[in-house]
């Protein structure tokens, strides 16, 4: 049997490095160029999968960020840094649209574009990627790139009567009937997943280049989830809008809210402004706490949502929850010393080993549904699964164990 390890600095660095290897091994294109579309659950490539925007862009963040976390003059940093460039070139020539900017969706596996609409969310993830690459090359094109990217954000998605960001639009940025990034969401043209990756971006881009449009775009973010995407009273976000911020939501997303919460606080931080960092430290405080009163499950795992309609919590458990609610929980900690918060992070810690780590073929499982054992009929690598989720939780933990113990 798995023997499990606590829930240390040491024991989050082991599993980036797992994390880090399976990704370098596994999903590199030698066929076709970039990176393999999809790897299934026991590691068999799928050549003829088609390539999304999701998938490369996030494998571009990680990999930049990874190079400057193991430090650009080590051996690891430059195979880390060799990874993202193979990466950023091939979002470059297959990706990046000439024509009207910004990003398509998706690729078939040769490059060859098969879905052209522009999604705000899948701007903003390269956006957020650009900054990392930014960050590990200092190379000006890459950041006049993230420029570029914003500014058409900026001028085609913001919504300039309601505030904040539609969700989608046509290739040559006109609008389009389905919203939706997929079938599992609501088609309304504004969502709080999308303004989370937005905050996400745009908090990236004013750490790397502080400029005045870049900072009123990234506080109009946080006056948008304060004033309509955080329900105050309940702790929890709303999910679904209509243009004029009409809550449509039928459920609460628990991975949502704590992902939210330290995502929320670290654009506060990188703003440096003692007013929000009065305004929001008792938000994020109030989201954590009420996601550790509501979400846990019966294996010491966080729930993904709550059914508002049928008043039901399913007890499945998703990968990406499980490394966001470490960072957020161990956030809040670290803002309060509330000792509730390393307890979840250490249940949490050992699920993820029990139910998620896949000891034969590494990585994550996508779904442990502790009730019929777990599920391995989800990739591993795909258009929805990369390295971002549980390898930045990995590399996050790590820096808010340094924090504490130099607090």
């Amino acid at each position: 049997m798995h023997q499990s390890q606590p829930f240390t600095r040491q024991a989050m660095l082991d599993e980036l490095e797992e994390i880090t290897e399976w990704w370098q091994t596994h999903t590199i294109d030698h066929q076709d160029g970039g990176f393999i579309g999809e790897v299934n659950s026991v590691n068999q490539p799928q050549y003829q999968a088609n390539k999304g925007i999701i998938l490369n862009s996030r494998i571009l963040w990680f990999f930049s960020e990874l190079a400057v976390f193991k430090g650009l003059d080590s051996e690891a940093g430059q195979r880390a840094l060799a990874t993202a460039r193979r990466s950023y070139q091939y979002l470059m020539k297959h990706f990046d649209d000439k024509q009207f900017g910004g990003t398509v969706w998706e690729l078939n596996h040769q490059g060859e574009c098969v879905d052209s609409k522009k999604q705000t969310y899948a701007q903003c993830f390269c956006i957020y990627a650009f900054c990392a690459f930014y960050k590990a090359t200092l190379d000006p094109q890459v950041l006049n790139k993230a420029m570029e990217y914003f500014s058409f954000v900026e001028l085609h998605t913001r919504d300039k009567k309601y505030g904040g960001y539609i969700e989608a639009y046509q290739r040559d940025w006109q609008p389009i009937e389905d919203f939706r990034l997929s079938k599992k969401d609501m088609n309304t043209p504004k969502s709080m997943n999308t303004h989370l990756h937005v905050l996400e971006a745009y908090a990236a881009l004013y750490k790397v280049n502080p400029s005045a449009k870049v900072e009123e775009a990234l506080r109009h973010i946080l006056v948008m989830f304060k004033q309509h995407i955080l329900d105050l009273e309940n702790g929890h976000l709303k999910l679904f809008f209509t243009e004029d911020w009409q809550d449509q939501s039928t459920s609460f997303s628990y991975g949502h809210d704590i992902e939210a919460s330290w995502l929320i606080w670290e654009a506060v931080e990188i703003l440096d402004c003692p007013q929000l960092h009065a305004e929001w430290q008792p938000l994020i405080i109030h989201i954590a706490n009420v996601c550790a009163q509501e979400s846990l499950g019966d294996y010491g795992q966080v729930c993904e949502d709550f059914d508002i309609v049928n008043q039901h919590k399913a007890q499945d458990a998703f990968w990406w929850v499980q490394a966001e609610a470490l960072v957020g929980f161990l956030n809040v900690f670290h803002l309060n010393g509330d000792k509730r918060m390393t307890q979840i992070c250490e249940s949490v810690w050992q699920f993820i080993q029990l139910y998620h780590k896949d000891p034969i073929h590494g990585e994550w499982f996508w779904l442990a549904n502790i009730e019929g054992g777990k599920s391995q009929d989800s990739y591993k690598a795909g258009f929805w699964k990369a390295p971002y989720h549980n390898g930045r939780a990995m590399m996050e933990t790590i820096k808010l164990f340094d924090k504490l113990v130099t607090k």
